[in-house]
């Protein structure tokens, strides 16, 4: 397990502007000059809050993309299940909150992919309930899942599953935040959560000898993207532009190294 990941997070990382050919779209945006953002705070090392501020991998990135394209962040932090419906109501340009990338979501939002990563599941230390992993020793247990998330998807599935061979079903509890549903489990109200690896790891160091992981990491093939409203080609082009830029000048692999990310995460060379 990677050791004293918090304190990590908080070293600095110079990005120094450099000559860019990206541009932000001269139309279409809720701020001309800006870059709106919604975000769902909840997912280190993602997106979180330390000391009342945004922080993590999403947010240093846009920040980076945000120099190239000589623009403001204007973030709009709110709950995961309202990014989608903010963003087809122009209330933001786009969504940056470490969207797993589905077929469902595509049919509403333009994805670019910048992240592979898989997930775990977590259960309390010592493993009660004997959970060997995203197996038939879920059927008949409660997990606990960020609502709207992909992990509520996955959970879904696996009580379907369970069904189908005649086994107890899972019971899926959905929650606002992935903490909330950490602390679900801890209290004992749940028998697993999903979380991502990188999200799994930051728990347990963040509250030693409270959680483990158990079995193999799944869907580890999985994209991230930010998401951009149907249709929405120039700023697309600007993102792609500005986040090319980030991986040739070496920000987009020093913000992996930065949040201990595996080197496996990168689709950018």
């Amino acid at each position: 397990m990677l050791k004293n990941i918090v304190a990590a997070f908080m070293v600095p990382l110079s990005m120094a502007a450099s000559a860019s050919a990206a541009e932000l779209p001269g139309s279409g945006l809720v701020e001309k000059g800006a870059l709106t953002y919604g975000v769902a705070a909840t997912f280190a090392p993602f997106e979180f809050q330390k000391d009342g501020q945004l922080t993590g991998f999403d947010i240093d990135l846009i920040a980076a993309l945000s120099k190239k394209l000589s623009a403001q962040t204007k973030p709009m932090n709110m709950e995961f299940k309202g990014l989608i419906p903010a963003l087809i109501g122009g209330r933001i340009d786009l969504i940056n909150s470490a969207m797993y990338i589905n077929p469902a979501r595509s049919e509403q939002v333009d994805f670019i992919p910048y992240l592979k990563i898989g997930n775990m599941v977590i259960v309390q230390a010592g493993n009660p309930k004997k959970i060997m992993g995203r197996d038939d020793s879920l059927c008949g247990k409660t997990i606990a899942v960020t609502l709207g998330g992909i992990q509520e998807s996955q959970a879904r599935a696996d009580d379907e599953r369970c069904k189908a061979k005649g086994l107890d079903g899972v019971k899926v509890l959905t929650f606002p935040t992935a903490q909330d549903s950490a602390l679900t489990l801890r209290q004992g109200r749940a028998d697993a959560t999903f979380d991502s690896t990188p999200g799994a790891v930051v728990l347990q160091d963040a509250v030693p000898g409270v959680y483990e992981t158990v079995g193999e990491e799944f869907e580890s093939n999985t994209s991230i993207g930010m998401a951009t409203r149907k249709g929405d080609a120039a700023l697309q082009k600007s993102i792609k532009d500005a986040l090319s830029e980030l991986a040739s000048d070496g920000t987009y692999k020093a913000l992996i190294e930065k949040w201990k990310l595996p080197a496996s995460v990168a689709i950018f060379n």
